[in-house]
């Protein structure tokens, strides 16, 4: 049994921050409805994305990741025979996510009162650029400008004197905070099911770009300005930085417990000159003569190639990593082997998918395939009682489709 067997999402959502929340909440086993308008659909299901999309062909598998194991309902909410539909379906549903802006929920009739008065019971979810109050709260927001433009994730990511902010890829922040949605909505129907009361969640991604970036952000508010920007050969621990191979790969050292590593380090990479120079004795040296430390070590690393760097460093212990493209990380045996990349099958086309980043137990639940456009439309009306002269009815209308 799925750990959300039994509750049902309807999700009046697009593009990727709350959809992708939904398919979280369907890979834990809630029944998830998505309505889209029978004429306009989700616009995640047309969008070319440079440098991922092959020619200008919609990038299918992000549509897939946001959206895989839902249910989609071709609904127009805003014709009154729609509307009744849509008050039937919350009605009997546990949890409304929707990231629709102020006036549009006012508009058609879907904000927090008119949903718990067709359900009281109902957790409504609202996910959002901006957040809930202030004068930006009715201000669309995106990936690139909520999360990494103004939540300071570029600046973060930056390097000091860089002609621009470091570009971004799509979902940086969209996918977090997806992961923060669903986080949310479970403890939610956990406080319903112990108390009765149902709760108004919020998520933004501002919010969750201020919660990503905070080291640096509440450093800044500490020293009461910006905080520097340290110059690679300036970081007062050697052993905590990138270092190029000789054929232009990169390895990571994380090894902040640096007295602790230094000597094994120099060991594997065969190059005791470094251990025994007297200016690297400890970390208060190295600190102290950093760029000299810094240059041996660029040195040493830059006269091997990856594959011998990672034989001798094999039984270091400290953490360190090769800095993977993300075409190696779709084929790491370790991603592999716990499920954390997945496939879903669309037609007999294999197409490959993130898993969410929780487990429940050491199996993954097994995924479907995104819905086609309106594709359980029948299915869902006849759930809720309606007979198919009814349905067809709607159809001609175009309340639905």
């Amino acid at each position: 049994m799925k750990v959300l067997d039994g509750v049902r999402v309807v999700e009046m959502a697009s593009y990727l921050f709350v959809p992708a929340a939904g398919a979280i909440l369907a890979e834990w086993g809630a029944d998830v409805v998505k309505i889209e308008h029978p004429e306009r659909p989700d616009p995640q299901r047309s969008l070319v994305i440079a440098d991922m999309s092959v020619g200008d062909e919609p990038f299918e598998p992000l549509m897939q990741q946001t959206n895989r194991g839902k249910r989609s309902v071709g609904l127009d909410g805003g014709t009154p025979a729609g509307y009744e539909v849509l008050r039937k379906l919350v009605s009997g549903a546990d949890v409304f996510l929707t990231n629709l802006l102020p006036e549009s929920r006012r508009r058609l009739g879907v904000d927090v009162d008119d949903i718990r008065a067709m359900n009281p019971d109902i957790v409504y979810v609202r996910g959002s650029g901006y957040g809930p109050v202030g004068a930006d709260s009715v201000m669309p927001g995106f990936d690139g400008t909520t999360f990494w433009a103004r939540g300071g994730a570029a600046d973060n990511l930056t390097p000091g004197g860089a002609l621009q902010p470091t570009p971004m890829r799509p979902a940086l922040g969209d996918l977090p905070g997806a992961t923060s949605v669903a986080g949310a909505v479970a403890a939610a129907l956990f406080h319903r099911e112990r108390t009765g009361e149902p709760p108004l969640v919020d998520v933004s991604l501002l919010n969750v770009a201020v919660w990503g970036n905070s080291p640096a952000i509440i450093a800044s508010a500490v020293r009461g300005e910006q905080i520097p920007k340290t110059a690679r050969e300036d970081n007062s621990n050697p052993l905590s930085l990138a270092y190029r191979t000789k054929d232009d790969r990169f390895v990571k050292l994380s090894l902040f417990q640096s007295d602790r590593y230094f000597e094994k380090l120099c060991e594997g990479l065969g190059a005791p000159g470094i251990a025994s120079d007297a200016r690297f004795a400890d970390s208060a040296a190295r600190a102290a003569n950093r760029q000299a430390c810094t240059a041996a070590f660029d040195a040493v690393f830059g006269s091997m190639p990856l594959a011998e760097i990672e034989s001798r460093l094999a039984d270091l212990g400290g953490p360190w990593s090769r800095v993977q493209n993300t075409y190696e990380v779709g084929r790491d045996p370790q991603v592999l082997a716990n499920g954390y990349l997945t496939e879903v099958d669309v037609d007999g086309r294999k197409i490959p998918v993130a898993a969410s980043p929780w487990q429940f137990g050491e199996t993954r639940y097994p995924l479907r395939a995104a819905p086609g456009h309106g594709e359980h439309t029948d299915e869902v009306l006849l759930e809720l009682g309606l007979e198919y002269e009814e349905i067809l009815e709607l159809k001609v209308s175009g309340s639905v489709m």
